[in-house]
């Protein structure tokens, strides 16, 4: 069951939490860079502040991620950890999911999916 959707937009991406009793997912549109790798954060943050340790973040709508978002992710990825929760990725594709490979960090992540092409 949904509990709710809420959707901000700022730069060029849209950050859309869907909030249901077994987790939250939060799906991302556009472009995650310096400039909206903020509006990320925060929201990740407000999530944890929440008591959400369980996400998925569906990237498959994602056009681009720099290294400031992946950091994002990534520094995410270990605040859940902490609390015995796990952040998931799905519909990982193009710059995301290369930079993912070359860096080694996709094994950072609870789990990748890759988008289905």
């Amino acid at each position: 069951m949904v509990a709710g959707v809420y959707v901000q937009e700022v730069a060029d991406l849209d950050v859309e939490v869907s909030r249901a009793d077994s987790g939250t997912l939060v799906r991302l549109i556009g472009d995650l860079d310096k400039l909206t790798a903020p509006l990320l954060k925060e929201r990740l943050l407000k999530l944890f502040a929440d008591g959400r340790v369980e996400i998925v973040v569906d990237a498959g709508r994602l056009e681009f991620c720099d290294s400031s978002g992946l950091w994002v992710l990534v520094e995410h990825q270990r605040r859940v950890a902490a609390q015995a929760g796990c952040l998931r990725l799905v519909g990982v594709h193009g710059v995301l999911q290369r930079v993912l490979e070359v860096t080694g960090l996709k094994a950072a992540f609870d789990s990748v999916a890759s988008a289905e092409l």
